[in-house]
């Protein structure tokens, strides 16, 4: 299918043929049939794309200081290939359209094929022929509302949600500034509200505009005295609020609607816009700033928009997804007229066209452009990449597929299996079919697909790589398994017992290797420690300190039921770490919780070792994020950072040289040899499963508050 999508790199819109978007449940596929372009927003986007790297170091001070963090803890050739692969990817334009429901996915009953829907949402609303859509991400549209109309219904929820913000009332003298599509559909709902209404842009033509659509006022920017104009057009006071729905980098909008609004008057910002406003301006008039949100509540909320929980009607009157049901209902009504903001209309082929256009000055008077898509292709599940990889080219050569290629997958794993001279790459499965088909240019895959099937089925596929989110790790690797498939899944193998024991039961049946991505054993400071203890006489006492630093609240790995929670999802790679040096099963664990998502556990081995863990989030990041100290045979072994080691014993102490390294293209390297092989696994996957059940325990003993043995966990 056709796509619109951005190089992270730079350069125009381009026009991808790509795989369309696997039916997820919770969601519908959707055929577009129109999508809307919002000039403002895709001109930003696009030209951040075209910044050099310095200018994108400038726009994202936050993504700069962790590119710094990861240099400091794993070097500089780890954090290139990190760097490489963020920046070798694509990002998918448009968050707004309109179409025809194709399928919907389980949990999903009160849509049907054939419905009329108006989508919303970046990443899911896309200019795509297909689009998969979260079920909160769009609604029906009513009987005598056109698709065409339906198209802005993103931008129609945005603007509504800025007026509930400003809490405008009938009769109240309310200003726009900026007369995009936004602020002219800011226009006409105050109007339907029964607002009088101010109306500023830079263009004149905006400003024409908004007058013929109910403005009683509309100014261009460059008229002499505004303020003035305003605080006599609200009666001598000033406006009784201002929404600013600008996109630009400056402030002089928000300034001037600040300058426009009344003593106590309400300055709501809608629009991307600068906020360098003068205090002294917002304190004299006493004004009351407020933000509004995108397109209401639920916003950003994965509960809310990926999980499809509605927040409940009576506490939460209107959410994003009310918000748009009003928007088309206005529409519906009359009382909006989108009709002449659609000032361009161009079929999907004609997209990197239509970029140029509204990238050029003549573009620069668009208001609002569509896309127009026909009758799509027949549903291909396989699109081949535009790139071929390097094939069998070396006897024995072991074809390899990856399923899910994000920042992990990309940074890390496939930068080390592109170094590894017995392995090709085959397939790359992804949820989206631009993400697939990204990642296969980027690294020279063979073809790039959203159906899993197609993987499975492939006789060039020998082993399956896994590095999807959490929760669909055991399920997959299964699914591979049983195709005749050896497998690699990264940490956690599971979330819980039962997936877990489900994966060892394939195991067994199809006695395949699965090889379980706990990648800190194959690095060459921990391969050190443990042939320094091989050979030792008693039991070992071990202190494993890792600052893993917080992440937002919102952070997938942090929702139980995907991400399993930073103890299941990270805290597993240490664990196993310490299970594998001391090197007899464990038989009892005690745990308490720390701030954050942090654990602090004691395990207690059979021979009588015991190791302590403390996986804190929330201390500094110059301390570094790993120590590790192994005690025993009278020997003080020290790893700090897998980058130095110590070892002090009989009055001395020396220091061995290790490269600075966690072991993932060692790992890599091993399953791939294990591959050609016939196995075994590098990992065997009763380590592995020992592992996993003993960070369950882990959890299970923070949330008793008691010790556990192995064994009769719940």
């Amino acid at each position: 299918m056709k796509q619109v999508a951005q190089a992270i790199r730079g350069g125009e819109p381009k026009l991808r043929d790509v795989p369309p978007p696997a039916l997820r449940p919770g969601g519908v596929l959707v055929r577009t049939v129109f999508s809307l372009v919002s000039p403002g927003t895709e001109r930003a986007v696009v030209s951040l794309a075209g910044q050099s790297l310095l200018g994108k170091a400038r726009s994202r001070p936050d993504q700069v200081r962790q590119v710094i963090a990861k240099l400091r803890s794993e070097g500089l050739a780890a954090t290139l290939d990190a760097v490489r692969g963020r920046l070798g990817g694509e990002i998918p334009l448009g968050y707004s359209s309109a179409g025809i429901v194709e399928a919907a996915g389980e949990g999903v009953s009160d849509i049907h094929p054939g419905l009329r829907v108006a989508c919303a949402g970046m990443g899911h609303a896309s200019h795509a022929e297909r689009v998969f859509v979260p079920r909160n991400l769009l609604v029906p549209v009513p009987p005598g509302v056109d698709l065409r109309e339906a198209s802005t219904v993103t931008l129609g929820a945005i603007a509504l949600q800025g007026i509930r913000r400003a809490d405008v009332r009938l009769g109240e003298r309310v200003g726009v500034i900026g007369l995009g599509v936004l602020g002219l559909l800011t226009v006409q709902m105050l109007r339907a509200s029964g607002c009088h209404v101010f109306a500023v842009d830079l263009d004149r033509t905006k400003v024409e505009l908004a007058a013929s659509l109910g403005a009683e006022i509309a100014l261009a920017r460059d008229e002499p005295g505004l303020a003035e104009r305003a605080r006599t057009f609200g009666r001598g006071h000033g406006l009784d609020a201002a929404i600013v729905t600008a996109a630009t980098d400056s402030s002089d909008p928000a300034i001037l609607g600040a300058e426009c609004c009344r003593l106590g008057g309400r300055l709501v910002i809608v629009g991307t816009t600068g906020l360098d406003i003068p205090r002294r301006l917002l304190y004299d008039r006493e004004l009351d700033v407020r933000m509004a949100r995108s397109y209401g509540p639920g916003r950003y909320d994965p509960v809310y928009e990926e999980r499809g929980i509605d927040y409940p009607y009576a506490f939460v009157r209107f959410t994003e997804g009310r918000n748009m049901e009003e928007y088309l209902a206005l529409l519906g009504r009359g009382e909006v007229d989108v009709g002449p903001l659609l000032t361009h209309e161009f079929g999907i082929e004609d997209a990197e066209e239509a970029y140029r256009l509204l990238l050029s000055e003549e573009g620069r008077s668009a208001v609002g452009l569509l896309f127009r898509y026909g009758a799509p292709a027949p549903d291909p599940r396989v699109v081949m990449a535009a790139v071929v990889g390097r094939g069998r080219s070396v006897a024995g050569s072991v074809g390899v597929s990856l399923v899910g290629a994000g920042s992990f997958a990309r940074g890390v794993l496939l930068p080390a299996l592109r170094r590894e001279p017995r392995c090709f790459l085959s397939g790359v499965v992804t949820a989206t079919g631009l993400s697939a088909v990204s990642a296969a240019r980027l690294f020279r895959f063979r073809y790039a697909t959203t159906a899993l099937e197609e993987v499975l089925a492939d006789e060039g596929t020998d082993a399956v790589i896994v590095a999807t989110r959490h929760d669909e790790h055991a399920r997959i690797a299964a699914a591979a398994l049983r195709a005749g498939k050896d497998v690699f899944v990264e940490k956690p193998a599971a979330l819980c017992r039962e997936d877990l024991a489900m994966l060892a039961a394939t195991v067994r049946e199809t006695g395949r290797i699965l090889m379980v991505g706990f990648n800190r054993r194959f690095a060459p400071a921990a391969r050190e420690v443990q042939r320094l203890f091989r050979e030792r006489s008693g039991p070992l006492q071990a202190v494993y300190r890792v600052d893993a630093g917080d992440l937002p609240a919102d952070h997938w790995t942090r929702d139980p039921a995907v991400g399993g929670g930073r103890v299941r999802g990270e805290a597993c790679h240490f664990v196993d770490l310490l299970c594998w040096l001391v090197g007899r099963p464990p038989v009892r664990v005690h745990a308490e919780s720390l701030a954050g998502d942090g654990i602090s556990a004691t395990i207690r081995f059979e021979d009588g070792s015991v190791a302590t863990l403390v996986y804190s989030v929330s201390g500094g990041p110059a301390g570094g994020k790993e120590r590790l100290e192994v005690f025993g045979d009278g020997r003080t072994v020290v790893v700090d950072g897998f980058r130095r080691l110590t070892v002090a014993g009989s009055g001395r102490v020396r220091r061995i040289g290790v490269a600075r390294d966690k072991g993932h293209r060692a790992e890599l390297s091993a399953f791939v040899e294990a591959v050609r092989n016939g196995g075994p696994s590098p990992v065997p996957f009763s380590e592995a499963e020992t592992s996993t059940r003993l960070t369950f325990a882990l959890v299970e003993s923070a949330a008793r508050g008691r010790s556990l043995r192995l064994g009769e966990e719940a």
